[in-house]
């Protein structure tokens, strides 16, 4: 049962997870391809875009994330009597 557990919290750490570290490597790989094209090394303009892109993807799907947690978390405590053995 212990495992799983940490399968399931597994699982949804990766889904949950899955927006915002999608956006950020897309960003990356537009942005390495614009220094890549453009001889244009400076560091700065690849970490505010992507912060910024975090930002907004957080935040933009912050009501779905809160939704699924909350969901797993409600089922997590109402089966709880099965994990006490």
């Amino acid at each position: 049962m212990a495992a799983e557990l940490a399968r399931n919290l597994l699982i949804q750490a990766m889904v949950l997870s899955a927006p915002v570290l999608l956006a950020a490597c897309l960003i990356s790989v537009v942005l390495s391809l614009l220094q890549t094209l453009t001889s244009v090394q400076e560091q700065t303009l690849t970490v505010v875009p992507r912060l910024f892109v975090v930002f907004v993807v957080s935040v933009a799907t912050m009501p779905w994330l809160v939704r699924r947690l909350v969901a797993y978390t409600v089922g997590l405590w109402s089966d709880f009597h099965r994990y006490l053995g």
